[in-house]
């Protein structure tokens, strides 16, 4: 895949990770909601590390600085 996810995205990405799962695994929302909030910071996790989003792609959105 196309790298298109870029640094500063990257550490959002990351962020909204960590608060997912801090708000799942603390119960402040239904139950219910904590898989997809567990799913959701999978989700960032893996984009993060693997610096292309599928969503990005099919938007045309690119992040990530081009190498010139």
């Amino acid at each position: 895949m196309k790298k298109n996810v870029g640094s500063i995205d990257k550490v959002v990405r990351l962020i909204i990770a960590v608060i997912a799962v801090y708000v799942a695994y603390k119960g402040i929302v239904a139950s219910p909601w904590d898989y997809v909030l567990y799913a959701v910071a999978g989700i960032m996790v893996i984009t993060s590390l693997m610096g292309s989003c599928p969503l990005f792609s099919i938007f045309g959105i690119n992040t990530c600085k081009v190498k010139k």
